[in-house]
C-alpha cells in the first residue's frame, strides 16, 4: 500500500502539471506511470527527479538500451519491483528480447554470487587491478 496518493493530472498544481506535460512531450506518451505521481506529492522533488532522469538516461556515449538493461540489472540487485517492471517494459520497447534478459539475468546473479564471496572472503584488491 503506497504511503501517499498518486497525484492525477486533472488533480495537479500547475507546477506539477508542467512537469507532467514535459514526460508527456519526452516520452511522446499519453501515460503518467504511479512512480511520478506519488512523488507528484513533492513538487520540488519530481521536478528534480524527472530533469535528473531525463539528463542520464537520454542520449549519451551509452545506447539507451545499455542504459535500460544497467537499470534492470540495479534494480534487481536493489529489489525494487516496480523498477524492475518499468524498465524492463523500457527495455523491450527499445529493442530487448527475452535471450537478452535471460542472459542479463545470469549476469547479475552471477555478480551479485561472487561480490558476496568476495566480500565473505575479504578478498584484497590485486594491485594490478589498482592501476586501471
Amino acid at each position: 500500500m503506497a504511503t501517499h496518493r498518486p497525484i492525477e493530472y486533472s488533480q495537479a498544481s500547475a507546477e506539477v502539471r508542467a512537469v507532467y506535460d514535459d514526460m508527456l512531450a519526452t516520452r511522446k506518451t499519453d501515460y503518467i506511470n504511479n512512480f511520478w505521481k506519488v512523488l507528484a506529492n513533492d513538487p520540488a522533488n519530481l521536478k528534480r527527479t524527472w530533469e535528473s532522469l531525463k539528463q542520464i538516461m537520454g542520449p549519451g556515449a551509452l545506447d539507451p538500451l545499455i542504459k535500460e538493461l544497467i537499470y534492470i540489472a540495479v534494480s534487481v540487485t536493489s529489489q525494487c519491483p516496480y523498477c524492475i517492471a518499468s524498465h524492463t517494459a523500457s527495455a523491450r520497447a527499445k529493442g530487448m528480447t527475452d535471450e537478452m534478459f535471460h542472459e542479463l539475468m545470469a549476469v547479475v546473479g552471477m555478480a551479485n554470487e561472487t561480490n558476496r564471496l568476495v566480500a565473505g572472503y575479504q578478498v584484497e584488491i590485486d594491485e594490478r587491478f589498482k592501476a586501471g
